[in-house]
Protein backbone atom coordinates (compact mmCIF):
# COMPACT_ATOMS: atom_id res chain seq x y z
CA UNK A 1 0.00 0.00 0.00
CA UNK A 2 1.24 3.52 -0.72
CA UNK A 3 1.85 5.36 2.62
CA UNK A 4 -0.13 8.24 3.63
CA UNK A 5 1.03 11.80 3.36
CA UNK A 6 -0.38 14.25 5.16
CA UNK A 7 -0.28 18.29 3.75
CA UNK A 8 2.04 20.03 5.96
CA UNK A 9 -0.16 21.67 8.29
CA UNK A 10 -2.41 18.66 8.86
CA UNK A 11 0.68 16.82 10.00
CA UNK A 12 1.90 19.55 12.04
CA UNK A 13 -1.31 20.11 13.89
CA UNK A 14 -1.00 16.10 14.66
CA UNK A 15 2.81 16.36 15.78
CA UNK A 16 1.10 19.18 18.40
CA UNK A 17 -1.60 16.87 19.38
CA UNK A 18 1.45 14.10 19.99
CA UNK A 19 3.45 16.33 22.00
CA UNK A 20 0.32 17.23 24.16
CA UNK A 21 -1.26 14.38 24.86
CA UNK A 22 2.29 12.79 26.27
CA UNK A 23 2.60 16.33 28.11
CA UNK A 24 -0.20 15.77 29.65
CA UNK A 25 0.91 12.44 30.99
CA UNK A 26 3.94 14.22 32.34
CA UNK A 27 6.26 12.49 29.83
CA UNK A 28 8.22 15.10 27.44
CA UNK A 29 8.39 13.90 23.46
CA UNK A 30 10.29 16.52 21.21
CA UNK A 31 9.12 17.42 17.48
CA UNK A 32 10.68 14.43 16.00
CA UNK A 33 9.54 11.47 18.47
CA UNK A 34 6.25 13.22 18.03
CA UNK A 35 6.60 13.15 13.94
CA UNK A 36 8.03 9.69 13.99
CA UNK A 37 4.97 8.48 16.21
CA UNK A 38 2.11 9.91 13.54
CA UNK A 39 4.11 8.39 10.71
CA UNK A 40 4.06 4.87 12.62
CA UNK A 41 0.44 5.24 13.46
CA UNK A 42 -0.33 6.54 9.96
CA UNK A 43 1.39 2.47 8.65
CA UNK A 44 -0.35 0.88 11.47
CA UNK A 45 -3.43 2.22 11.34
CA UNK A 46 -3.93 3.78 7.82
CA UNK A 47 -4.58 0.24 6.02
CA UNK A 48 -7.25 -0.59 8.61
CA UNK A 49 -9.20 2.75 8.30
CA UNK A 50 -8.93 2.72 4.75
CA UNK A 51 -10.07 -0.94 4.27
CA UNK A 52 -13.23 0.42 6.73
CA UNK A 53 -14.09 3.50 4.49
CA UNK A 54 -13.64 0.97 1.39
CA UNK A 55 -16.52 -1.37 3.04
CA UNK A 56 -18.51 1.46 4.03
CA UNK A 57 -18.63 2.83 0.52
CA UNK A 58 -19.50 -0.35 -0.94
CA UNK A 59 -22.61 -1.01 1.69
CA UNK A 60 -23.49 2.84 0.89
CA UNK A 61 -23.39 2.09 -2.85
CA UNK A 62 -25.30 -1.18 -2.63
CA UNK A 63 -28.14 -0.11 -0.62
CA UNK A 64 -28.14 2.95 -3.18
CA UNK A 65 -28.27 0.47 -6.37
CA UNK A 66 -31.19 -1.18 -4.55
CA UNK A 67 -33.02 1.50 -4.17
CA UNK A 68 -32.56 2.39 -7.33
CA UNK A 69 -33.32 -0.89 -8.68
CA UNK A 70 -36.69 -0.54 -6.49
CA UNK A 71 -36.79 3.13 -8.33
CA UNK A 72 -36.88 1.71 -11.30
CA UNK A 73 -39.19 -1.15 -10.88
CA UNK A 74 -41.56 1.18 -10.11
CA UNK A 75 -41.63 3.55 -13.24
CA UNK A 76 -43.18 0.59 -15.09
CA UNK A 77 -46.10 1.27 -17.26
CA UNK A 78 -48.89 -1.81 -16.84
CA UNK A 79 -49.51 -2.93 -20.26
CA UNK A 80 -53.08 -3.35 -21.42
CA UNK A 81 -54.15 -6.45 -23.16
CA UNK A 82 -56.87 -5.74 -25.05
CA UNK A 83 -58.22 -8.85 -27.25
Amino acid sequence: MIPIKLPREQKKELVEQIKSYFDERGEAMGDIAAEQTVDDMLAMLGPIIYNQALEDARKLLTERMMNLEDDLYALHKPINDRR
